[in-house]
């Protein structure tokens, strides 16, 4: 049986990597009033082999940023800090790379946990009321154009935070109709000051804050995630394509640690679709380390390897059902099923941090 490519190693910025499977930033609620608690720790301390890459679940830069999702953890605090640099500890300790994706929620605010704060966004625009089911949404608030520093600002301080915390960079969470994702695209930005209306304009808050959080950590330290093609929380663009595109290239001016796009195919539950649209022209055009995303197989991940379309390939759904996921790729062993209705189920072991690693005969 020959090594898969995924178990290639890979010298990402700073990181020298022992292999390509990377944990993607899954969303998993169980950091109890924001602040990570020991399970947490162990959940990512199972899922860290060494020289191996892991994202961190989405992080938020501010209260207001959290948009009163229960259970999301959040790094705007010094207890976060200190809650977080135990978790990171334990990744290193094993010797894995970690890095913190921060976020801000925007209008995807959540009225059914208790949190009283108007949303932010750049629309006064509501989402649709029940959207999801679960959830409701408060009407929005357009971002005056001398407040959008401030939102900067916060993700600029969230960086520092995070590597104070011990994290070895960030990764900038630009998808799924968070804040910035609203800003890129044209369903939802329906702003005429110079953060909207043209392409160039719609991405200006994306690359101010990439600007502002490389010139504090390091650019080696700085990532940023991005979903040009996926509609989640009615955050769609009339050209997905050109986006990405114009994206990639205005990235590589950064000299970031990577980017990292989330495949076309994939829809809002992350099933994947059929679609004539592909990475490729985002691929050509940034310069740098690619990340893809978007329901890989172990032979899918060594093909677009092999041919060139990415340099790492980042695993959600599969990594949180096998914590041993490169060590059962490097085998070819069988995976353990997920179960999707314990993913957010925020019990602190159900689903979380008990699912079996592989028998050590295999």
């Amino acid at each position: 049986m020959g090594k898969t490519l995924l178990l290639s190693p890979y010298k990402m910025g700073r990181s020298q990597l022992s292999h390509r499977v990377v944990l993607a930033p899954v969303v998993r609620a169980r950091t109890y009033d924001h602040v990570p608690q020991q399970h947490v720790a162990l959940y990512y301390s199972q899922r860290t082999s060494e020289g191996g890459f892991l994202i961190s679940e989405a992080t938020a830069v501010s209260e207001t940023g959290v948009g009163g999702f229960l259970n999301f953890p959040g790094i705007w605090t010094s207890e976060q800090v200190r809650a977080w640099r135990t978790v990171v500890d334990a990744v290193h300790e094993k010797g894995g790379v970690f890095f913190c994706q921060i976020w801000h929620a925007g209008r995807s605010h959540n009225t059914s946990a208790p949190y009283g704060k108007t949303p932010i966004s750049p629309t006064n625009k509501p989402l649709t009321p029940e959207l999801y089911p679960g959830r409701t949404y408060n009407p929005p608030r357009r971002l005056a154009t001398e407040e959008i520093p401030m939102v900067v600002e916060e993700y600029r301080l969230a960086a520092r935070n995070a590597v104070e915390a011990g994290f070895d960079g960030v990764e900038i969470r630009a998808v799924s109709g968070c804040l910035i994702d609203e800003f890129l695209k044209d369903s939802v930005n329906d702003r005429t000051d110079k953060y909207g209306g043209t392409l160039e304009n719609r991405c200006q808050l994306a690359l101010e804050i990439v600007e502002a959080i490389a010139s504090e950590i390091g650019p080696d330290r700085t990532g940023i995630r991005l979903s040009p093609f996926l509609l989640f929380h009615e955050c769609s663009d009339s050209d997905p394509e050109a986006l990405g595109v114009y994206m990639a290239q205005a990235l590589s001016k950064y000299h970031l640690a990577y980017a990292h796009f989330i495949e076309p195919r994939i829809d809002v539950f992350g099933k994947i679709s059929e679609t004539p649209y592909s990475l490729g022209p985002m691929r050509k055009a940034f310069k740098g380390t690619f990340i893809v995303c978007g329901g890989y197989t172990r032979e899918e991940g060594d093909k677009v390897i092999a041919n060139g379309a990415a340099d790492l390939v980042a695993y959600g759904r599969y990594f949180v059902s096998n914590p041993d996921l490169p060590k059962r790729f490097e085998v070819n062993a069988p995976l353990n099923e997920y179960d999707e209705a314990t993913f957010y189920s925020q019990d602190p072991v159900v689903g979380y941090t008990d699912h079996p690693f592989m028998e050590p005969h295999l």
